[in-house]
């Protein structure tokens, strides 16, 4: 198995970064994870950051090389991260639970699967052209479904940024999981959040990805084009660019030809901005506020086996 990848998160015009991006790999399989915390709710960084946090422990776990049955891994791992979401407000006493939107990408056996929850995306391009993207779930695109709006429409409805599904939140989530794609040599997966995509068409998109310099390069001159639009107060943005078994080596290519079975590499990523917000989070909750709460829930999904 053999891949390019690169991973960035900016904070735009905001003070805080409350997005949270990540991947991690194994012999025969890749997770590549990105959650967007809500901005209108307290702590959402918290929230994305203990999703791609749980995410990537559980994938190593896991696969060891493979996922047995990556379906069901997103299914309950996902479904697992929103209860310890709350696990993790009961323990600390919020007042309000942390949300968070949250799209993974799994690539294992030259095979695409992708899990989402709310407005961040997971794009397919192959040859320069979009072959899949996930659909959002917000109220913008319900009412598009519905005939209520046709697509530009969308782009200026007073509801555009409004979500009714997410992690995190009083119901339980709807964790919508695509069909899987068969992938080929030179395919480019991209997942973004909405500080990304809302601001550049999926052709601007295409153009970027496909200027032949890379992956390395492409991915943070998506960002650079999307922070030229956005201006001074756009939202946070992350990507996370892949490009699936590229006949050229580049400089961030990775093949896991000679990892042993057992093996498996996170990198979680960091946001470029001299305020990080994991400062701001620091002051209130912890990794150990995380680790609690996630071992919390594991202890209890064991006893309920029992």
């Amino acid at each position: 198995m053999k891949f390019t990848i690169h991973q960035s998160s900016r904070s735009g015009g905001r003070p805080v970064n409350q997005d949270r991006v990540a991947y991690s790999y194994s012999k025969n399989a890749v997770l590549l994870a990105l959650a967007d915390g809500m901005g209108g709710h307290h702590h959402g960084e918290v929230a994305a950051q203990l999703a791609v946090k749980m995410l990537t422990g559980a994938f190593q776990q896991a696969a060891q090389p493979d996922l047995p049955d990556v379906v069901e891994f997103l299914q309950a791992e996902i479904m697992k991260l929103h209860e310890a979401i709350h696990q993790l407000a009961e323990n600390r006493g919020l007042p309000e639970t942390p949300k968070t939107t949250l799209v993974v990408g799994i690539l294992q056996h030259n095979t695409l699967y992708c899990a989402h929850v709310g407005d961040s995306r997971l794009y397919h391009f192959r040859n320069g052209k979009r072959l899949f993207r996930t659909e959002d779930h917000s109220i913008v695109q319900l009412m598009l479904k519905q005939g209520k709006l046709d697509a530009k429409s969308m782009l200026q409805h007073p509801d555009r940024n409004k979500i009714y599904n997410c992690l995190g939140s009083e119901l339980t989530p709807s964790i919508e999981i695509s069909p899987p794609y068969p992938l080929e040599a030179g395919d480019q997966i991209l997942l973004c959040s909405d500080g990304l995509w809302a601001q550049l068409s999926d052709e601007r998109m295409q153009d970027i990805l496909n200027s032949g310099l890379g992956i390395a390069h492409s991915v943070p001159s998506l960002l650079d084009a999307a922070e030229r639009l956005g201006g001074k107060n756009m939202d946070n943005l992350s990507a996370i660019g892949v490009q699936w078994e590229s006949k050229a080596e580049q400089p961030l290519t990775i093949s896991t030809l000679e990892m042993s079975l057992a093996q498996s590499h996170t990198i979680l990523g960091l946001a470029e901005s001299a305020e990080n917000s994991a400062a701001a989070t620091a002051a209130d909750l912890d990794e150990e506020d995380i680790e609690r709460a996630i071992a919390e829930i594991n202890a209890a999904i064991k006893r309920s086996r029992h």
